[in-house]
């Protein structure tokens, strides 16, 4: 798939990019041969191939999904301006 500047000018309006004259030239040529490795890509015969998650093999550990508070709540405020009973005091917003 070729591009030419004209498309390339209208994936910039899309892209809302500013694309000089000189640069849509050169970027139609990058994204011709972008597109063209793509079709090659198209082309491998993945019949039988297994979908990958993951390029290695490593099983990852699983833990017990338990919800807890974390028991952190001093850590939580103590870089707050104010806190009373443990809690943010933030300034009362009223519209």
């Amino acid at each position: 798939m070729l591009l030419d500047k004209h498309a390339v000018a209208k994936i910039a309006k899309l892209a809302r990019i500013d694309v000089s004259d000189a640069d849509k030239e050169f970027f139609s040529k990058e994204l011709s041969g972008i597109f063209k490795w793509m079709e090659q890509l198209n082309e491998v015969n993945t019949q039988g191939v297994q979908q990958m998650t993951s390029v290695s093999a490593v099983k990852l550990p699983w833990r017990e999904d338990k919800v807890t508070d974390g028991n952190q709540q001093e850590a939580v405020v103590q870089n707050a301006a104010q806190n009373d009973y443990g809690c943010f005091v933030v300034p009362k917003v009223i519209e």
